[in-house]
């Protein structure tokens, strides 16, 4: 039996108890199923191997706690009271005001499929027959080690239930003493926040109606002082869009636990009789070598959907920060012509085109072409951009509306608020509820309509607020307009198969896997400041695969920051990820197009690396200096970054370890000559980098290192390996 086959057998010192283990990848999930109880999770994290059933099933099992139960307490895939949990439930809800105390028994035997591939997964029908409710549970270990669970509540009585809260959840070894995640602002998202793990529960609640700039992303457990490359680390996260849920809980009596699901609001989710709710899916990721494993296990995840992008992603313009609403026909068309002379190849007009929308304070809901800006539609520059050999992208913020447009003044009944009482401005826009079908029927056919009229490649979806005070049809609403909000992406997917949809979300408001379901890429951030840039792009990685983050050049100077910087550590900056520009090119000199367009090159040669290739990160002694980079699945091809944030700590850097490399092959390393250097680099030189490539052994690179040079706050180098 290899390690990536399951064990599904009884034990001679336990027949009562059945140990089921999905294996993949290095990790393990062992479950184990006793009699008519709900399955219990035996070990989650390194898969210790075809171990002896005996031992899975009583070297588990932990004593009774002092001075308290009698029996020892157990943490099932379904945490109940009756089981001793008192901790956080994993099902909680109620019934004409009485709590039930679920105590749910296996209403069926466990089915197990077993992937040839490594992982497999279980389906578990349980049921309290007093309370009234069965719940199907759902757990899947993909063959990268990722575990996803979900569970549907069915409401079996007469009278109506609500449900309260659903979690899925995984017990963690107690080694995990540690404690990351994350928070952030507006154009300042996925800021690192790390402390010790305490008893009790510490939890990260979002209740913004979308994932949020401060969502956590990765609720995330490990050995003291891990990092990219060392510690051994659990994760979590909540595949939903709307408000959610994350946590990690320690009681005395157990080990740490994790968590995450949807947050419902108090009667969000009241279920009559036959009705089911269903969870989003909560996905887990072990690593036993620090953060850079965990997020290769999750880009694979996310690689291996049928439905991942695989085709080149195109390099970009998008016209924001290079027109804002200024929109005029002759100087797009300029923009478009510089664009496609350094090699872009979608041109993305954004906000401003349709009716009224002159600023930001009026025209959402009316997405029909301006035709005081656009007398003969967009089809002028459609075809213009056509004819240069660029896809077409648009602009769209389907979910909001302005109280200055057409539609609001027709249809005030339509906003996602309670009658009368309209929630608090935001950008000047109310929410307006998809989950209403009227208004779902109006914005498909709208946008329906635009993507069939002008063939359109992409959509750059916005989401510019928070929903508060949601209300649909007398409930709370945030889950109804999240579902709704799928379904409006996947029937405008269905009808039009080639459409590509980028979610944004005031910059990255929604980064999550439920909306990546239904969509290509994610808006980082609105902030472009490569500064800025390089830490967000770097925590946003952790979750998202390169190919999938948008990753901008802009003006010398940001939008949001007004930190100026060389255009070298702009390129720098931009390579990693899903490239495009946010600048007016027709400001531009012609050395600075001419540079533009080697990037663009760069990009093109190096892409099928970084859309492909194993994102790796070195654990640099200097909180100022971030050395990355992406290998090649066969590690014989590599290119990195060596970027200067802040002063540097010491007047001679520490060497470069690079990590990643195949310790059998020599590289030889290059600085790459398309990002150009400031003419004042290397102010002290190094000797191999003023020849311009060296020759190793990959042990070496990884152990011993390069010498470094000494740069300057926001300057990077970019060195590309190969294998020789």
């Amino acid at each position: 039996m290899t390690a990536t086959q399951v064990a599904h057998t009884t034990t001679a010192a336990r027949p009562d108890i059945e140990v089921v283990r999905l294996a993949a990848a290095g990790t393990a999930l062992i479950v184990g199923v006793e009699g008519a109880a709900v399955p219990r999770v035996l070990h989650w994290g390194e898969d210790p191997g075809a171990a002896a059933p005996d031992a899975l099933a009583l070297g588990t099992l932990p004593p009774p706690p002092v001075a308290a139960l009698d029996v020892p307490v157990l943490l099932r895939l379904i945490p109940q009271e009756s089981d001793g949990w008192a901790g956080r439930p994993g099902v909680a809800g109620h019934r004409d005001g009485r709590v039930p105390h679920l105590r749910l028994q296996l209403a069926e035997p466990v089915p197990v499929t077993v992937h040839e591939s490594g992982g497999g997964s279980l389906l578990i029908h349980t049921r309290d027959t007093d309370a009234q409710l069965s719940i199907r549970t759902e757990l899947e270990m993909d063959r990268f080690g990722v575990v996803r669970i979900r569970h549907e509540v069915t409401n079996d009585g007469p009278t109506a239930c609500t449900v309260d809260s659903v979690a899925g959840l995984l017990p963690v070894d107690s080694r995990a003493t540690e404690v990351m995640d994350f928070t952030g602002r507006w154009s300042g998202e996925r800021v690192p926040q790390r402390r010790p793990l305490q008893h009790g529960l510490t939890a990260r609640e979002s209740r913004r109606g979308r994932t949020g700039h401060d969502a956590t992303g990765l609720l995330i457990l490990g050995e003291p002082g891990f990092g990219f490359r060392r510690g051994e680390v659990w994760a979590v996260h909540a595949g939903w869009s709307g408000n959610h849920l994350h946590y990690a809980e320690r009681l005395p009596e157990h080990g740490p636990v994790l968590g995450a699901g949807e947050l419902l609001a108090a009667g969000e989710v009241r279920l009559a009789r036959g009705e089911s709710y269903r969870s989003p899916w909560v996905h887990f990721a072990w690593s036993g070598n620090g953060l850079d494993e965990l997020s290769k296990r999750l880009h694979d995840h996310l690689r291996d959907r049928h439905h991942h992008p695989h085709a080149p992603r195109p390099v970009m313009l998008n016209t924001w920060e290079a027109v804002y609403f200024d929109h005029r026909l002759d100087t797009l068309r300029d923009l478009a012509d510089r664009a496609a002379r350094i090699g872009v190849e979608r041109f993305v007009l954004d906000d401003g085109w349709f009716h009224g929308r002159r600023d930001d304070t009026a025209g959402l809901g009316d997405w029909t072409v301006d035709r005081t800006v656009w007398p003969d539609g967009l089809h002028p520059l459609v075809n213009h951009v056509r004819a240069l050999g660029m896809q077409v992208g648009l602009w769209v913020e389907p979910e909001m509306v302005n109280p200055d447009s057409d539609l609001a003044r027709a249809h005030p009944d339509w906003l996602l608020t309670a009658p009368g009482r309209p929630a608090l401005p935001q950008r000047s826009q109310q929410v307006l509820d998809l989950a209403r079908p009227e208004a779902y029927a109006h914005v498909l056919a709208h946008l329906d309509a635009l993507v069939t009229e002008y063939r359109l490649d992409y959509l750059k979806w916005d989401q510019n607020r928070n929903l508060l005070e949601a209300v649909h049809d007398g409930r709370a609403g945030v889950r109804a307009q999240t579902l709704a909000t799928y379904r409006l992406l996947g029937e405008l997917r269905t009808r039009h198969p080639r459409l590509e949809i980028e979610s944004c979300s005031s910059g990255g408001a929604r980064v999550d896997y439920g909306i990546l379901q239904h969509t290509d890429r994610v808006w980082a951030s609105d902030t472009i400041d490569p500064v800025e840039r390089q830490e967000i792009q770097r925590w946003t990685g952790l979750l998202v695969p390169p190919e999938m983050i948008g990753c901008h050049v802009g003006a010398a100077t940001a939008h949001t920051t007004g930190r100026s910087t060389s255009l070298s550590f702009r390129l720098a900056t931009a390579l990693f990820g899903h490239a495009g520009i946010e600048w007016d090119l027709t400001a531009c000199t012609d050395t600075e197009l001419d540079q533009l367009a080697t990037w663009v090159a760069l990009h093109k040669r190096l892409r099928p690396l970084l859309h492909n290739g194993t994102t790796v990160h070195a654990d640099h002694p200097d909180p100022g200096t971030r050395l990355h980079g992406v290998v090649a699945p066969d590690r014989r091809h590599a290119v990195f970054s060596l970027a200067q944030l802040t002063s540097a700590t010491n007047s001679v850097p520490t060497r470069l370890h690079f990590p990643g490399l195949d310790p059998h092959l020599h590289y030889t390393v290059t600085l790459c000559p398309e990002i150009s250097i400031p003419a004042t680099f290397p102010p002290r030189p190094v000797p191999w980098l003023v020849q311009g490539s060296i020759r190793l052994p990959g042990s070496v690179l990884s152990t011993i290192g390069l010498a470094a040079p000494l740069l300057d706050p926001a300057q990077a180098i970019v060195l590309e390996l190969l294998a020789t």
